[in-house]
């Protein structure tokens, strides 16, 4: 586990932090890619879950390999398919998670949010991050998804910068607020 831990990138250890999953929480990942999130997360789970979609098969089957303890504890659950093909059994998750998910940068990221099944529940929360640097300013990448997330009703957005990475967060509405 040492040598997996040594190779995680520090946008993904920033990430999971900023998520701060609970021992109980239900976890959404959107696009799980080798599982290296899914593995810091599910290290963090005891009795709660981790959903993780991704929608190539190759992505997927790295992520098991990965997280092959965590699949056979029943922490990580790993669906192939696309954003806008996604069901969410057992109800609501408490936080979704999508860390350099491409398609909240380089499509709409509003069209995208439509896409999304009611989650995170009521009060739970989004994070949508990406790494540090790239080709575009920071500003150019966070004020897009951060409208985008305010206009599907999420409140408290924060953008937040570090050395490690860029995101946005956003915590779900509670039922029948405004």
């Amino acid at each position: 586990m040492r040598a997996a831990r040594a190779a995680v990138p520090d946008r993904i250890r920033w990430a999971v932090v900023l998520l701060d999953p609970g021992p109980a929480d239900r976890v959404l990942e959107i696009g799980c890619g080798p599982g290296v999130a899914a593995l810091l997360v599910c290290e963090r789970l005891r009795t709660g879950r981790l959903p993780a979609v991704d929608r190539s098969a190759v992505a997927l089957a790295r992520t098991a390999d990965r997280n092959a303890a965590h699949v056979a504890a029943g922490r990580l659950e790993l669906r192939c398919t696309e954003l806008a093909s996604l069901e969410v059994p057992d109800g609501l998750l408490d936080a979704a998670l999508a860390v350099n998910v491409n398609l909240f940068r380089t499509r709409s990221p509003g069209t995208e949010l439509a896409l999304l099944p009611p989650v995170p529940r009521p009060g739970g929360v989004l994070h949508v991050c990406y790494g540090p640097g790239g080709p575009q300013s920071a500003e150019r990448v966070t004020a897009p998804v951060a409208d985008a997330i305010r206009a599907h009703g999420y409140t408290d957005v924060r953008v937040r910068t570090d050395t490690a990475g860029l995101a946005v967060s956003g915590r779900a509405q509670a039922s029948g607020s405004p």
